[in-house]
């Protein structure tokens, strides 16, 4: 028999992180070759970190390939079942993580409706159409499912405050606003299974008694609408949006990326077509939300765990996870470690579970980890046996957010990191609050002076005072939470910033004005690069570095074969007179 003969199916993984890695190149040259083998686009796995990602169907089993090149002989070895680039999951990945939200992910066709039935799917929704509508929001009640978006209220609760409301409309929002820098858990599951997401609104709408769905989601994620608009016109073609004695129309309203708009208030004002500027509350949506109607916001990962809950029942669902905090959650990893990607795990995973054994960071060289991204917390490596829950992370002056995680190295700057969350989350303020428009805009510049060597030790009592004030003092989350990655990083690694006013330096060598640049001429091969490429002409033709003249950009570091180039403390390079 020849090789190929036990081939009965390839699956090239072409969500956004499959794509980016050149997935669609590789998807070319494997139809080219197939032949009468079906080849099918399926969505993520989790591993971004090794796409492109080829699963090859055998009579045998499945082998997986890993950072496939779009090349003749990488393909050729793929189809004769070859050695080269197999791809097993980590052991760290298998021994901590536990697949029930993604466990089609990366596994099926996202458009295709008949291979999410052969695989289970609309069970949950059939079986919900087979129980009473308070039995079913009883069921998730049961389950303890706190939403996944980042506040953590208690998703059956929610429902239960829709279902309660006698109006003649009733709305359904799906938050798919995924704003936070380095998160991506939403888009993954949009892009990967599409149908499963919208299983769960079904639920929810039959059980709340909700008569129009709205998708909120941001315009960045072309491919994760593209696949839910595909999914919906299935839906429509096989009436299942047929509830409650009506059809629901689901809507996918394309955001266009403000952050603000992840709040509840302003996400409902922008889908009215205003300007999206949270709201006093009271009323709660639930009472009078879009257009006054009771309106009920959950995000997608709140949405993909209902026909896990529906289908295996409330009180076995809450097996897993901690008292106040059930389930798995999905986190994106992302920074300094050598598997990033989508995780899926369950609460009461600790920090260094994820960062080390599912992560594979180098616990010699971690220093901290951001988690509930711009607005979460720094947390020092001294701290990662917490297990990650809602009140855990809470109490360490961090939140779990919608499940970004960032690891940050040795070589990174608690300062500039903390500078650089601030820059995101006070350009992002709607300006509405004076504590969240003024405040955060005064705190970034305090820490452009720190970063910028103009620091001094009462700006880091102004920097704590202002942060918990604007805490207090903010209408909507994302001023209440903006103060977190200063106010953290100043409880846990107070000596970075002291360093900073005190002796002007910065240990990480990453404050430009902080640093100089030096040349070590005993290793340097002459070979110019650097004079050619300094965008400033701060490399003299002795090969010595004006650093009156360097702007560190670090061009000159990148371009050296022999890296002889690198950063110093303020004071130890060359200074023209």
């Amino acid at each position: 028999m020849n090789i190929s003969d036990k081939i009965t199916k390839i699956r090239v993984g072409t969500a956004s992180c499959g794509i980016a890695a050149g997935a669609n190149e590789v998807l070319e040259l494997v139809k080219k070759h197939a032949g009468n083998i079906p080849v099918e686009e399926v969505g993520c796995i989790g591993h971004c970190y090794a796409e492109p990602l080829v699963d090859i169907e055998t009579t045998g089993g499945t082998v997986s390939y890993s950072h496939v090149a779009a090349t003749e002989k990488a393909i050729a070895n793929m189809f004769e079942l070859g050695e080269d680039n197999r791809f097993d999951i980590p052991a760290g990945r298998k021994a901590k993580e536990l697949h029930k939200v993604i466990r089609l992910a990366g596994r099926i066709c996202p458009t295709s409706y008949d291979e999410y039935i052969e695989n289970g799917g609309y069970k949950g929704l059939k079986k919900a159409f087979a129980m009473q509508p308070d039995e079913v929001v009883g069921e998730v009640k049961k389950s303890g499912l706190r939403g996944r978006g980042g506040g953590g209220f208690p998703t059956g609760m929610k429902w239960g405050f829709l279902a309660a409301k006698d109006a003649e409309q009733k709305i359904l929002i799906c938050n798919a606003d995924e704003g936070d820098p380095g998160a991506f858990m939403d888009r993954s599951l949009m892009e990967s299974v599409p149908h499963q997401v919208l299983e769960g609104m079904l639920i929810a709408a039959y059980a709340t008694g909700a008569t129009k769905i709205y998708i909120y989601c941001r315009a960045e994620y072309p491919l994760a609408i593209k696949h839910l608009q595909i999914a919906i016109e299935q839906i429509y073609e096989r009436k299942l949006n047929e509830l409650n004695g009506r059809s629901l129309e689901i809507i996918v309203k394309e955001g266009a990326g403000a952050f603000v708009c992840g709040e509840e208030t302003a996400l409902i004002h922008s889908l009215e077509g205003k300007r999206g500027t949270p709201r006093f509350r009271p009323p709660f949506p639930t009472d009078s939300g879009w257009k006054e109607w009771p309106t009920m916001i959950n995000n997608v990962e709140t949405f993909g765990n209902v026909p896990i809950i529906i289908g295996e029942g409330g009180d076995k669902y809450a097996e897993i996870g901690t008292e106040g905090s059930k389930g798995t959650k999905l986190f994106a990893l992302a920074g300094d470690l050598k598997y990033p990607g989508l995780v899926e795990v369950p609460m009461g995973t600790t920090l260094a579970e994820i960062v080390f054994e599912i992560g594979g960071a180098d616990p010699d060289n971690v220093k901290a980890v951001q988690t509930g991204g711009p607005s979460g917390g720094c947390i020092p490596v001294e701290l990662f046996d917490t297990p990650v829950d809602y009140d855990s992370l809470r109490s360490l002056g961090a939140i779990m957010g919608s499940g970004g995680m960032i690891v940050i190295g040795k070589n990174r700057c608690m300062v500039e990191t903390a500078r650089y969350f601030l820059d995101f989350t006070h350009r992002e303020s709607c300006g509405k609050c004076t504590f969240c428009r003024v405040g955060t805009k005064r705190m970034f510049e305090t820490l452009e002076r720190i970063v910028g060597g103009k620091g001094e030790l009462e700006d880091l009592d102004f920097l704590e005072d202002m942060g918990n004030k604007i805490r207090k003092g903010s209408l909507c989350g994302l001023g209440q939470t903006a103060p977190n990655p200063v106010l953290a990083t100043l409880r846990y690694f107070r000596n970075e910033y002291e360093v900073h006013v005190i002796d002007r330096q910065c240990e990480a060598l990453a404050c430009n004005a902080l640093v100089d640049v030096q040349l070590e001429q005993s290793n340097c091969i002459k070979c110019k690069l650097c004079i050619k490429n300094c965008p400033v002409d701060a490399v003299s033709d002795d090969f010595v570095i004006d650093n009156n003249k360097c702007t560190r950009c670090n061009t000159c570091i990148e371009v050296c074969p022999k890296n002889t180039i690198f950063r110093v403390k303020k004071g130890e390079g060359f200074y023209s007179e």
